[in-house]
Parts: structure tokens; sequence; C-alpha cells
């Protein structure tokens, strides 16, 4: 290269004493430093006669963006490069730099100088390097707190749409985000937000932002769902911004729901069993009185008049003694019984009363189904809900009866706050009539409800079915769907050798319940049994896509095609059945296994056969059934 001339000099000189102050340096492209403004003394700490005649790249160990050929490129065909630089101080700390890079007398054939100008962004970088790490937190908390969030600016656009609130609403944020937020209320808010939040800009009325208050939700299905809604507001770059976040309340309305009802029915049976011990004692004094009356008369008329009575007095005895059942106050005599051996000597009684035209079928898994149960009121118990069944089918129809032990898991006692967590000898009775609607099975268990005509029942044959399930420390349960079917199950505390719930969770533990890593599509409507299904998968390994109903299902295939098996209810909303997703699931992706779960006996009661190819499971269903009848279908 050949040397710079006294004027090419000069003029640098001049340019860096204008610019002293400024971190200004000016080296060739080789890096070999010429000039170092006093700016560039005070930035990087080394004096001007430290550093004249060294590569700059190498004394503050230059990190660049793009290979450094690529910038002396961009140079030779612009002559300005600009971008950000890391670079190191004399005291060994990192400082980020905004650069520019300028060629200097480019025309003459000499080698050029590049006149670099530093700007110190070390402040900047760190508050963007604090920034993100807090936005990272913050994303995490917002998509790990079971509350859905959302965000909206004063004219109610949705601006933010966390996960939760995708999985709530049944919307993905590209579909919300953009759009008035009424969109996700059922009228007739939805009509009226605009004007709440008009009102509240111009008066500042407050309705609910700071307090919070339980508000009706709308999905994209078009279902509604109870939530509870808490609304901050901030201000940022001086517009109004509002921030919901919103709890589901549907599992807490139900679970409210039952021990309302579990209290109602501990209030009547207390009073109706009160009444009834009451009225025994009547009745006892009425026959006495009519047994001696019967001795002093001796015409047949007068006699035939008293029997008629007595008659009278037998039936209001056994009508009381269904009383006291439902009350819990009648006297048992509890014997250690295979429950499988009572069902099987009364099974030829319970065909008799089901009559022809009804097929009565008994199911026993397993063996060793004993309990302490009254033999008697348990076949009695059998007997109601057999003749309940019956009526239910005037056409005919079947009933089947099956036995089996289960054990009733936390998961399942959190779903059901009434029951406590053992083990149990389940029997269901299983029809296939006309079902009972919600209304319906809200009073089933309530003495003198019925849905038959006058004189043809009491409605005191489920009330002593609870009375005597719940007297012999058990638990007792309604599934029912119209045009379906129902089944009531009857949990009876199993009778076992001696054993503890630590033995029984170091023998889970020994054994292990089997994990995967597949991903699951959950089709389930009621939310707090999909709630602890998914719960239960997450726990031993698997990715759980949720859907409440078949459409939302099938939209959750096309769109996700991992998803490696489907475990859906049989009875479902919406139209159609687990059974007729299943063929969907089949045409769509026919190596997608399907395993059903349903509250019936068998899986046909609520529709056609499941199909090949197929596994079903009974609820309630343990963690460890589960796991096992997945790894069965996918392995």
């Amino acid at each position: 290269m050949e040397p710079r001339n006294a004027d090419t000099d000069e003029r640098l000189d001049a340019i860096v004493g204008v610019l002293d102050g400024a971190n200004v340096l000016v080296h060739t492209p080789g890096g070999r430093i010429s000039h170092w403004s006093s700016g560039c003394e005070e930035l990087y700490g080394w004096h001007r006669d430290e550093v004249v005649g060294k590569i700059v790249h190498d004394l503050l160990a230059t990190e660049f963006p793009e290979p450094l050929v690529d910038i002396h490129a961009r140079l030779r065909e612009t002559g300005v490069w600009t971008g950000n630089l890391r670079h190191r101080h004399h005291d060994g700390s990192v400082l980020w730099i905004a650069s520019r890079w300028v060629v200097i007398d480019p025309e003459t054939n000499r080698e050029p100088s590049i006149l670099q100008t530093n700007v110190d962004v070390s402040d900047l970088k760190h508050a963007q390097e604090d920034l993100a790490v807090r936005e990272a937190q913050m994303r995490s908390i917002v998509e790990t707190v079971p509350e859905a969030m959302v965000v909206i600016d004063e004219r109610g656009i949705v601006t933010s749409f966390s996960a939760t609130a995708e999985r709530l609403f049944g919307y993905r944020a590209n579909e919300v985000c953009g759009e008035n937020v009424s969109l996700l209320m059922p009228s007739p808010d939805r009509e009226a937000h605009d004007a709440y939040i008009s009102r509240y800009l111009t008066t500042g009325e407050r309705r609910i932002i700071g307090y919070g208050r339980v508000v009706t939700g709308r999905r994209k299905d078009g279902s509604t769902f109870p939530m509870e809604l808490a609304i901050g507001e901030a201000v940022a770059n001086s517009q109004r911004i509002f921030t919901g976040f919103i709890r589901d309340l549907t599992s807490r309305k139900k679970i409210e729901e039952e021990l309302r009802q579990a209290q109602k029915m501990e209030a009547v049976g207390q009073l109706t069993g009160g009444i009834a011990h009451d009225f025994n004692n009547l009745l006892t004094v009425i026959s006495g009185n009519l047994e001696m009356l019967e001795m002093r008369l001796s015409e047949p008329r007068q006699q035939a008049l008293l029997r008629e009575a007595q008659e009278a007095v037998d039936d209001g005895a056994k009508l009381i003694g269904q009383l006291l059942a439902f009350g819990r106050r009648q006297p048992l005599n509890p014997k250690l019984s295979d429950v499988g051996q009572l069902v099987a000597n009364i099974t030829e009684l319970l065909r008799r009363s089901l009559g022809e035209t009804i097929e009565l079928k008994t199911v026993v898994n397993g063996a060793l189904h004993q309990a302490m149960v009254d033999a008697s009121q348990f076949q009695n118990a059998l007997l109601n809900l057999a003749l309940n069944a019956r009526d239910a089918m005037p056409r005919g129809g079947r009933v089947t009866i099956e036995i089996s032990n289960t054990f009733l898991d936390p998961d399942y006692a959190q779903m059901y706050p009434q029951v406590r967590t053992g083990d149990y000898v389940l029997v269901a009775v299983t029809d296939t009539g006309a079902g009972m609607t919600e209304e319906v099975k809200s009073h089933a268990f309530e003495p003198f409800f019925t849905t038959k005509d006058v004189g043809s029942g009491t409605g005191l044959g489920l009330s002593m079915v609870y009375g005597f399930v719940k007297q012999s420390g058990g638990h007792v349960q309604l599934y029912s769907e119209i045009g379906q079917g129902t089944s009531v199950r009857l949990f009876l505390p199993a009778v076992r050798a001696a054993t503890t719930d630590g033995d029984r969770e170091v023998a889970a533990a020994m054994a292990g319940i089997p994990r995967g890593h597949e991903t699951i599509l959950v089709v389930e409507d009621d939310p707090r049994v999909r709630r602890v299904a998914v719960a239960r998968l997450i726990d031993t390994g698997y990715r759980v896509i949720e859907a409440t109903n078949a459409t939302e299902a099938l939209a959750a295939l096309r769109e996700s095609p991992d998803i490696d098996l489907v475990f859906t209810d049989i009875v479902m909303p919406g139209g159609m059945t687990g059974i007729e997703l299943a063929r969907e699931v089949r045409v769509l992706r026919p190596e997608v296994p399907v395993l059903f779960t349903s509250g019936y006996a068998e899986p046909n009661v609520a529709g056609r056969e499941i199909g090949e190819g197929s596994s079903w499971l009974k609820k309630p269903y343990t963690a460890r059934e589960l796991a096992t009848r997945l790894r069965e279908l996918l392995d």
C-alpha cells in the first residue's frame, strides 16, 4: 500500500479534532488504528498513545453481527455500514455498541481510511434483556395460572388472548384478537357491552372493574358457562387497557349443587325418618286395638271390616318401613355376605317380576365380592330397581346387573364430595329404557317423587334404595340419558383382608403405572370428569388435547395430525355420540385407535356395538386401569 500523504492526515486530524468529544476512531480496512478520540479514551479506558498502530478488532475483542468480509464488501459498494458490535473495555467488561463506518478518500488509489463512530447502548441492551426475561416470566405465569386472561382496549377490541382462554372458550387467539370482546358473551350482555365501556369512560361509573363478579361466558360452539370475572385497568401510551382474569365456575357450581342436594336429602331424610318413626307408633296402637276388637266381634260383616282395616294398617307399615329406610332409621342386620351370591339367589324372582318381554342379564367380574350388608334389604333394593327399570321399558328391553370390585380414588372423591375413598363392591343395574331428564334426575331419590301415573307407584322405591345404601356406608350414583337408558350404581363398602392406604400406595408404586408420550384427544362433556382424565394422562407423560363434544373433536383431528388416540365418552350432547364420532375417526384417520368410556354397564346400551379395533372403559375407572388400557391400544 502507498503511504498516506500529509494532506490526508491533516484532513483526518481535523475531522477527529472536531468530533474529539465523541466516540470516534479511524482505522485502515485491516483494522490498524490511526486516530483515537478522547471520547474513545473515556468509553474504552485506553489512552490514544496505547492504541495507535494496533488492530482495533483485536484490541476491543470485537464480535460482529455478520462476517467481516461482508462488511468490507458493503463498504466498497456503498461507502457506509451500520450495525451493532460487542466490544471489550480495558477492565474486561462488555460493551454493546451501535457503530457507523464511513469510508474516507475512496476515490484515490491509496488505501482508504474508515471513520468509525460508536455509541454505547449497553444500558439499552441490558434493559432489553431484562424486558425479555420479564416477558418470558410473564408468559410462563399467564400460561401456568388456571385463570384465563383476556386483554382489551378502550374500544372493546381484544388485543391478547391467553392459552388458557383458548381452551376455555374454544377459540384460537388469532380468531379473537382484533374482534370485539362481546364475541365471548351471550345476549343481552353481548349487545350492551360497548355501552358499558362508553358509560365508564364518560362517567367513571364502575360496574365490574376492580370488584369482580360472576357472569356468563359464551364458547365458540354457542354453549354458555358460569365464570368469575375480575378486571383490572391500566394506562399504556395514553391509552386505557383492561385486563380480565376469568375462572371457570362450571365444576364449582356442580359441586355446590351436589352438596346442596346432599344436604337437602339429609334434611328430608331426618324429617321423614322422624315422622315415620312416630307414625309407626300410631300404627302399632291402631293395629293392637283392631286385634282386640276382632276377638270381641263375632258378626261376619264386622269382622270383614276389621280385616280390611288391618290390611290397610299392614300396607301403611310397609310404607313406613320404606320411609324409615330412606331416613336411615330402619333396623339393619348387616352380615358378611358375598354380594354376587345374593344377586344369584334373587335372579329368578327378578325374572318373574320383569316379565317375558324384558331380558335379564347378570355379569360378575372377578370374585370375592364381600361386603357387610343386610341381605334382605339389599335384595329388596334390587327388586325396587328392577321394577323401576321394567316401568321404563313398556315395550320390552334389557336389564343388566353387573357386580365388580372397584377402588374409588381421591380423584373420584374430588368429583363427588360426599364419597369417601376406599374399596367398594359395585352393583350396577342398567336398563335400556326411556332415560331421565336432568330435572327428574335431580329429584329421583326424594320420597314420594314419581313420574308414574296416579295410583301406579308411591315414589318410595329409589328413596328406599338411597337410604339403605347410605345407612350401609355406601354411595349411590345415577347415570341416565334421554332415549338411552338409566344405570343406578350402588357402591357398598367392601370387606378385604387387612390392608392400609400406605400398603396400597406401596403396592401401586412397586407395580408402576404404565407411562407414555403420545398425544391423546380427550372428548368428554362433563368438565370435572374431563379435568380428572386430563390430569391423569399428563401425570403419566401424555400430551393432551381436550374437546367437549364430537364436533370439537373432529376439528381437532383435522388441525392436529399428531393425535395418536381418541379417548371419548359414548353419550354426549351435540347430536353426535361417541360411536358416531369413532366412525368419522376411522374415515379421517383409520390408523388412530379409539378408547370409549361409559357410565353404563355395557357400551352397547348407549348405542350400537363399538366396532372392531376399539376398546372401552367403564366409569368409574382408576388411573392404573386407564393407563393400562391405553398401552394395550397404543402398543
